[in-house]
């Protein structure tokens, strides 16, 4: 069993800054060792972007993402579990180019999050990247710039899964509900939206992403966009083992994690609970 960590600590084109302090913050929490003492063979690698990069927030996220999409795609060809352990959710459109490259599969996505991330430059009323997330993996948004992403090809809004989301813009709204995107109602009956997901893959390969986020604000808080009326821990773990049951995941992301929001370290335990637990599977 061999796992491959792979740390992006950067949030908004910045590094070890909010939420880009969380993957290093896992790390000194004992996540390595958590997967080791399961008896995994783990690897640490660090991505960082050229040293030419002008440190601006959309450059710096491309070029993260092109350095997430070689690290994802070697550690598959080693026949290594990729962890994507970020600051920012838009850090997928590497991982899963990672994946197309690695195993020439467009996968079924299951994306835990309390915010859709489908809004594009048009809709956003903040103007954060990060909430362009999903539209980009689903070729809505910054499409020549991400077609620069080696491997990258956007994935059919009828293979993705949103799990946990509950703040949605306006405007935002209004494009998921066109879409094809599925929304899961109670967290323990995703057995159906799993399958559906995976039918349209046509694989059984799928891509598990983890905002922190998506955990219900009563078990901690992940980060400042946090809020109430998410996930608990057990219905987490009872989502992944389903996931887990009915597909094969064959990569993950743990992202938007900042420490200074979790004083007692109950997020962290959760995250290294879930890395477990998907190590497991």
């Amino acid at each position: 069993m061999r796992a491959e960590l792979i740390v992006v600590p950067f949030d908004s084109g910045l590094r070890e800054t909010r939420m880009g302090r969380g993957p290093n913050r896992l790390l000194e929490l004992g996540l390595g060792e958590r997967l080791q003492a399961l008896g995994a063979d783990v690897e640490i690698h660090h991505v960082e972007p050229p040293q030419a990069t002008f440190p601006s927030e959309i450059r710096m996220a491309h070029e993260l993402h092109r350095a997430v999409a070689t690290a994802v795609s070697s550690a598959l060809e080693r026949k290594s579990f990729p962890l994507v352990l970020a600051g920012n959710c838009n850090t997928a459109v590497g991982v899963l180019a990672g994946m197309q490259t690695a195993n020439h599969v467009s996968p079924a996505v299951c994306w835990f999050d309390a915010h859709a991330d489908f809004n594009t430059p048009e809709t956003t009323i903040g103007g954060f990247l990060d909430g362009m997330a999903v539209s980009m993996i689903a070729g809505r948004c910054w499409r020549e710039l991400i077609a620069q992403v080696p491997g990258f090809v956007p994935i059919p809004e009828a293979q993705i899964l949103m799990i946990g989301t509950r703040d949605i813009d306006p405007l935002e709204r209004e494009l998921v509900e066109a879409s094809a995107i599925r929304i899961a109602g109670r967290p323990a009956d995703i057995r159906a939206d799993v399958d559906a997901i995976v039918a349209s893959a046509k694989t059984i390969d799928s891509y598990l992403h983890l905002d922190l986020d998506s955990i219900d604000a009563s078990e901690g808080s992940a980060n400042v966009f946090a809020v109430a009326g998410g996930i608990t821990r057990s219905e987490l773990l009872a989502c992944v083992d389903t996931i887990g049951a009915r597909s094969r995941v064959r990569a993950a992301t743990i992202s938007a994690y900042d420490p200074e929001c979790d004083s007692d370290g109950r997020i962290g335990r959760i995250a290294i609970e879930i890395a477990a637990r998907l190590l497991s599977a």
